[in-house]
């Protein structure tokens, strides 16, 4: 027995219906039912060309038209690619040029990501620069509608779509849940019939290996648009209660200066905790995974009504909020690897009237995830100035 959709070929996993006298996947099942060796009913998306043409509030630098011409050419070349790009270098805006050429060639492009509230940001994005597209978000709450000229949906949904993409655009490749997991893994393979653009900020080293043996095409871009370097963050190693001290401090600094803060904690029970104390002294509220109305806590952050949000990893990716600081309490817990702080101390300096900041790293002891945290933070910058001296010798 086989599942033709996740490839479960275990027996242990699959039942017997004595219904139907047949045995479905179990593996699967959170998906829809579907039989052993029940081939995937194919499914009809629209297309059309389009004659569509993408607006941005601010012009491409010429290291991000560089970027985009790369990953034309080794489009053509019929290779899939990793674009490998600092935390708000514009790895959004590096895909839409490659949107916009399969639309108007009339080949169907979904833009999938591992986090709900970042399909909606992305979809909101991505609506604003393709005024004349119907982009759709298909994700948890809003998959009423799923199809559309552009899709972004999560990585779960994209077992409603097999067969159909000829460009399938990756986010967060290395974050829960889709890094490690081969059933997301396998429902991406079928969902894409062409090519594919993985995008991260910190990929993993078997991503980086299929680069380097020639699998993956890989496109880098470590300068961010506005040119400063990306924020190394301050480590302070010391006791629990002098950690809080020490955050407080900073708080209220920034609250005096008229800053927003995210100040991420390891666990949903400390973000409860110190948002209700810290509610005592700043304009404060929480958000974790199990939080509710997470979309007006985010929005009413964005409007400043907070000083403050407690939040766990929930956060680390995706959402771009001008002229933030952020501080990381017990940054040496093992939920905050290389990867994540990186993530996290990414959220500093991404927009071009603030394009910098400061990053707060409090732990008990420097761990090898800071350490390496740190170098890869000051080896992006150090390569930043390079690429862009490369890209200016090209120029002339």
């Amino acid at each position: 027995m086989e599942c033709k959709r996740c490839g479960n070929k275990e027996k242990t996993m699959f039942a017997y219906d004595p219904f139907q006298k047949k045995y479905y996947c179990r593996k699967c099942i959170a998906f829809g039912r579907i039989n052993a060796n029940e081939a995937i009913k194919p499914v009809t998306y629209k297309t059309k060309k389009h004659q569509c043409r993408y607006e941005l509030k601010y012009p491409l630098t010429y290291a991000q038209e560089l970027a985009v011409a790369e990953i034309k050419m080794n489009q053509q070349r019929g290779k899939d690619i990793l674009i490998y790009a600092a935390c708000g270098a514009g790895k959004t805006e590096l895909v839409m040029d490659s949107i916009m050429r399969y639309l108007n060639e009339g080949k169907k492009v979904g833009f999938a990501i591992s986090r709900r509230q970042v399909v909606l940001e992305i979809r909101e994005r991505m609506a604003k620069a393709f005024p004349t597209l119907e982009v759709i978000a298909v994700c948890e709450g809003c998959h009423e509608k799923t199809d559309g000229d552009l899709i972004i949906c999560t990585m779960h949904q994209l077992y409603r779509y097999p067969d159909v993409f000829d460009l399938l655009i990756m986010d967060e490749i290395d974050a829960f849940p889709y890094r490690g997991n081969e059933l997301l893994e396998t429902i991406a393979n079928h969902a894409c019939k062409g090519q594919r653009l993985y995008l991260s900020a910190t990929p993993d080293e078997a991503m980086l290996k299929q680069a380097r043996r020639g699998e993956l095409a890989i496109v880098e871009l470590f300068q961010r648009p506005h040119g400063y370097p990306l924020v190394v963050p301050r480590v302070i190693h010391t006791y629990e209660t002098i950690q809080l001290l020490l955050v407080i401090r900073f708080l209220k600094r920034c609250k005096k200066a008229g800053i927003q803060v995210l100040l991420f904690v390891p666990t949903i029970l400390e973000a409860k905790h110190y948002a209700k104390s810290l509610r005592l002294l700043f304009r404060c509220t929480h958000l974790t995974s199990q939080s509710d109305n997470k979309d007006k806590t985010i929005a009413d952050f964005h409007a400043k009504r907070y000083d403050l949000l407690v939040t766990t990893t929930v956060l680390e990716r995706g959402i771009t909020i001008k002229g933030i600081y952020v501080a990381v309490l017990h940054a040496d817990h093992i939920v905050f690897n290389e990867a994540s702080l990186i993530q996290i101390i990414g959220r500093v300096g991404r927009s071009i009237e603030m394009p910098q900041g400061e990053a707060l790293l409090l732990c008990r002891r420097i761990t090898t995830d800071i350490k390496r945290c740190i170098r890869a933070i000051q080896k992006m910058n150090e390569t930043a100035p390079q690429q862009q001296t490369v890209k200016l010798a090209v120029n002339a």
